[in-house]
């Protein structure tokens, strides 16, 4: 099933429903697995008291790195995510690997698909 991908398979990514330290820890997570458009020094800020904040990441999955477990999280992760069939399918199994993952919904198009899901560490 893993077969060879000749071009990038980029998946976009929205964190939102939580602190912006469990959003960290997610990206954080992902960037060990993959390339991304978040380098190191792009920590998740909380930029207003009241109003729900959503962080946006970009990852490139056709080469996956070896991931490792990630920090625990404080609460439950809402995470939003955009790509072809193939990039959500590997984008879900290193969730899957990562965290304990519960479907919310997923819709599908011609090319592209959309994952929502929650996050809670295992």
């Amino acid at each position: 099933m893993d077969r060879e991908r000749m071009h990038e398979e980029p998946v976009s990514v929205e964190i939102s429903g939580c602190s912006k330290e469990d959003a960290r820890i997610v990206f954080d997570a992902l960037c060990q697995c993959f390339e991304s458009d978040r380098g190191a020094e792009d920590v998740p800020q909380q930029l207003h008291e009241t109003r729900p904040m959503v962080w946006l990441g970009t990852f490139e999955v056709t080469d996956a790195h070896e991931c490792r477990p990630p920090a625990h999280l404080s609460s439950t992760v809402e995470a939003d995510a955009q790509g072809g069939y193939w990039a959500i399918d590997r984008l879900r199994a290193t969730l899957d690997s990562l965290f304990a993952v519960r479907n919310l919904t997923s819709a599908s198009g011609d090319q592209e698909r959309e994952l929502h899901v929650l996050l809670e560490s295992r």
